[in-house]
């Protein structure tokens, strides 16, 4: 795995928006957190797309959906005191914590994660 994406990134491929060639361009080599995956899903469903087969059709695409363990629960959650002037919400640090932990470049379309200092390199899509 090399790049993990962010809900931000992962949509904007899904509805074709700048920055989306980007995306595409690396989800061979993708992994998504499944905290990540569930706010693509809830977004897809807040907007009326249907979603049956819609994760297999990403992993078909190459992309893994990484199940959130115990390991990434408790660095997801002591992340929130060291950056929480950031506003980051829960997937935000799960999808942080995932980079951090495999050594992956992050993508995401939140310019506000460029401030970040994690040790983590993070490519802003758009």
């Amino acid at each position: 795995m090399n790049y993990v994406l962010d809900a931000s990134a992962l949509l904007a491929f899904f509805q074709g928006e700048p920055g989306s060639e980007t995306v595409e361009n690396a989800l061979e080599s993708a992994s998504i957190s499944a905290v990540n995956w569930a706010e693509v899903v809830q977004k897809a469903v807040a907007n009326g797309v249907e979603v049956t087969g819609m994760r297999e059709e990403l992993e078909a695409l190459g992309v893994l959906i990484v199940p959130f363990d115990q390991g990434q629960a408790e660095a997801t959650g002591l992340l929130w005191s060291k950056k929480r002037r950031y506003g980051l919400s829960l997937g935000d640090r799960a999808c942080l914590c995932l980079g951090r932990e495999h050594k992956a470049t992050i993508f995401t379309a939140d310019r506000a994660w460029e401030k970040l200092d994690l040790g983590v390199k993070i490519h802003v899509i758009r």
